[in-house]
């Protein structure tokens, strides 16, 4: 199916979609549940004000990216780096040094 140059609001249900492309696609206020998107890629992304509850991120690759204001909370963080430094051992070195009671 190709859909060009058109404004379509789609309702898609239990429905096999791998393999689809996506180039200069408008999907902001769009909803996602129980999807599977392992092996996608994304380039050149407005991802601001997304929200990502209850995903399972293991290997995802992060570069280029703003994360101004970008929060990350009651996650799991084993092996977790950012510019090569383990992210367990950064909140450890700072908890240990400021008294820290954890964010």
């Amino acid at each position: 199916m190709k859909i060009e140059c058109e404004k379509q609001r789609l309702d898609v249900h239990s429905a096999d979609l791998s393999g689809s492309r996506f180039d200069d696609v408008n999907l902001s206020g769009s909803d996602f549940h129980d999807i599977n998107m392992s092996g996608c890629s994304f380039d050149d992304l407005n991802m601001s004000g997304w929200r990502v509850r209850n995903a399972n991120l293991a290997g995802l690759k992060v570069e280029g990216a703003n994360l101004a204001g970008a929060s990350i909370a009651d996650a799991r963080l084993d092996g977790m780096t950012i510019d090569g430094i383990a992210v367990t051992d950064l909140l450890a070195y700072w908890q240990a040094g400021h008294g820290a009671k954890g964010a």
